[in-house]
């Protein structure tokens, strides 16, 4: 369907590709990969036809059509959301206008037999069957189903474009992309600004799509559920794999593995003949067998192992004064926007060393309350910040906040002040900002660059509380699990707003979600939360009628209402510390078991010989089943206290 042909680019003496060749099938659905800077923004561009490479081609059949998302583009804000995603139906549009005018030329004519009325008749008939071919008659559903599965309302389709952020906007030409059905989806980062429900939605669509799909995306689980294929850039080759991302993380380290076990067997034969050549050389009796070995050693051809780029991102956030316990505490919290509320009444509470998120769709306030949480906005209600709280924030476009004009070392040395300006290449040299690359200007820089280069003015000053706002937009693999890392050993308190649902894995221990104006708190991390809202499947929301849900939400408030804040917040830390109880007590219960196994298999191999390993046995079990009751105490005492949370 699509050919790549020899690609050669060049940028100025740099070579981005080096003649690479791959060709996508009508039903593949490829994953592009590489670290950030490696070329797949670019090879998007250039299969789009928008970008022109410097030797070879990129052939496809005529009639392919080919639908490009990029990761930003200029938006007109002339239409209603409804009308501009109608546009995608430009040709069925126009047919049916043409159909429009034939009907009514044929209402004012009475000239039945002549040839011109017949024509009219035929191409009438020609204009319906094409409107029919196309789906004419199903547009504004399939506009309409396009348009809530990407998070709009039905109040959203009137209102016009420019009352949209940019974030939205992206998700009306998504959505127009997605009517327009192409041959060949060429999507570069498409869930960075859709929400959890959106992105899952999108995923049951391209895996149903009858099209080819290649995208870049940074998002684990989405190429994992969306490809069975994945082509890998580095350093200007590519490595194309017959799997999605997680299956080609495995096969990658086996091929690497398997091509340095070959090279070596290789080298060590060749040594071993040369060995023997500069051993006989001289030797006329040997002297058949070093000329056979000469020839073996012309003839043999040298195995290459793959080309490994070995830059590494390494964050670690400076240590600050720890904070006192309360880091932020809301109270009866309300914002609107003018007429539109966007918060009311919201409690939270956050305490030392947490570290929790925001989730969400888009609009409900979630961004909002971060800027509040950072006396950026005004607000009714109270917010708190606690004793020795140092913020620091990361927004969602603050790699779009750089001035482009000045270098990625001007940018920093702008910023940096006291000691630490002495120290500045060497951060940069950290976050894979070295040699030439720290006199690069910064409208030059890819997107993960610039988020990278967002990520280092925030780590210049210690602080013990970041607020971080999509953090993971346009970072790679690899820098996205060590930035994770990096949270994961952070001492402070960390509030991450994001969708990237296995970048929250394993990272946050609480989940408050953003939905009609309200906050509700899940403890247990995003997988939790996902499975508890059952959102893979949206089912849940759909068996409930809206009485019972009417009737369900009136139950809650009435709860709600009798119970105070500081209820709330106790019932809270008392949930907290039994869920850190009983993991540690389980821990106990591990180790133990492990323990008592290890004996038994020492018991049965002494034949009960020796006397010492019974008493050792015995004071074993006694721990054991002291911990077993421990735990069913603290289990008893998380029930009792997860029963009193109804918000």
């Amino acid at each position: 369907m699509v050919s790549v042909e020899q690609v050669v680019l060049n940028f100025g003496g740099f070579e981005l590709f080096k003649g690479i060749s791959f060709f996508i099938n009508p039903r593949d659905r490829v994953g592009l990969t590489g670290r950030n800077g490696a070329g797949k923004t670019t090879l998007l561009k250039i299969m789009a036809g928008i970008q022109q490479p410097t030797e070879g081609n990129v052939v496809t059949p005529k009639g392919t059509t080919i639908g490009y998302l990029p990761q930003t583009m200029i938006l007109s804000d002339l239409r209603t959301v409804f009308d501009e995603a109608e546009t995608a139906f430009s040709e069925l549009l126009e047919i049916d206008k043409k159909i429009g005018q034939i009907n009514l030329e044929l209402s004012e004519r009475t000239d039945y037999e002549s040839i011109e009325y017949h024509t009219l008749i035929q191409k009438l008939t020609d204009l319906t069957e094409r409107f029919n071919m196309l789906g004419g008659h199903s547009v504004h559903a399939d506009i309409e189903q396009t348009l809530l599965g990407l998070g709009f309302s039905r109040n959203d389709f009137h209102r016009s474009t420019s009352e949209f952020s940019g974030g939205w906007r992206m998700r009306i030409e998504l959505a127009k992309l997605i009517l327009r059905k192409p041959d060949v989806f060429l999507l570069d980062e498409p869930t960075n600004h859709l929400d959890i429900e959106s992105i899952q939605w999108l995923e049951e669509f391209l895996k149903n799509y009858n099209g080819a799909i290649v995208l870049v995306s940074h998002d684990k689980a989405f190429l994992d559920n969306v490809t069975n294929r994945t082509i890998e850039i580095v350093l200007g080759k590519i490595y194309d794999y017959k799997a999605n991302y997680s299956q080609y993380v495995v096969l990658r380290k086996e091929r690497r593995e398997q091509q340095l076990a070959a090279f070596r067997n290789q080298q060590k034969m060749i040594q071993d003949t040369e060995d023997f050549i500069e051993r006989f050389r001289y030797k006329a009796t040997k002297a058949v067998q070093v000329q056979s070995r000469i020839k073996q050693l012309e003839k043999i051809e040298v195995l290459e192992v793959d080309e490994e780029d070995v830059r590494q991102l390494n964050i670690k956030f400076q240590p600050a004064v720890r904070s006192g316990k309360i880091v932020a505490e809301i109270k009866g919290l309300s914002k609107a926007y003018g007429t539109l509320k966007v918060l009311e009444n919201i409690d939270l509470y956050i305490e030392q060393g947490e570290k929790i998120a925001f989730v969400g769709k888009n609009g409900e306030g979630k961004t909002t309350l971060a800027r509040i949480i950072l006396s950026e906005l005004d607000y009714t209600g109270t917010c708190k910040i606690g004793h020795n709280v140092k913020i620091g924030y990361f927004a969602q476009n603050q790699a779009d906040l750089l001035d482009g004009e000045l270098t990625v070392l001007e940018t920093i040395d702008k910023v940096a002040v006291g000691e630490i300006r002495t120290k500045i290449r060497d951060i940069l040299g950290a976050f894979m900002f070295s040699g030439d690359d720290v006199e690069k200007k910064v409208k030059v820089l890819s997107g993960g660059e610039r988020t990278r280069l967002a990520m280092v003015r925030l780590m210049l000053e210690p602080v013990n509380f970041l607020v971080l706002d999509e953090p993971t937009n346009h970072l790679d693999m690899l820098s996205k699990e060590i930035l994770k890392d990096a949270l994961r050993d952070f001492t402070g308190t960390v509030l991450v707003v994001s969708h990237d649902r296995e970048f929250l894995d394993g990272l946050v221990d609480c989940v408050f979600e953003f939905k009609d104006k309200k906050i509700k708190q899940h403890l247990g991390g995003i997988y939790d939360f996902i499975n508890k809202k059952k959102i893979e499947t949206l089912q849940e929301l759909n068996k409930k009628s809206p009485s019972e849900q009417a009737s369900r939400t009136s139950v809650i408030e009435e709860k709600d209402a009798e119970i105070s804040f500081e209820e709330k917040k106790e019932i809270n830390r008392q949930i907290n510390k039994q869920e850190k109880l009983i993991e540690t007590i389980e821990k106990t219960i591990h180790s133990l078991e492990n323990k008592i196994e290890a004996l038994n298999q020492k018991l049965s191999a002494t034949g009960g010989s020796d006397f010492s390993l019974f008493g050792e046995y015995e004071q074993l079990k006694k721990e054991h089943e002291t911990a077993m009751s421990q735990w069913e105490e603290a289990q008893t005492t998380l029930d009792t206290w997860t029963s009193k949370k109804i918000w």
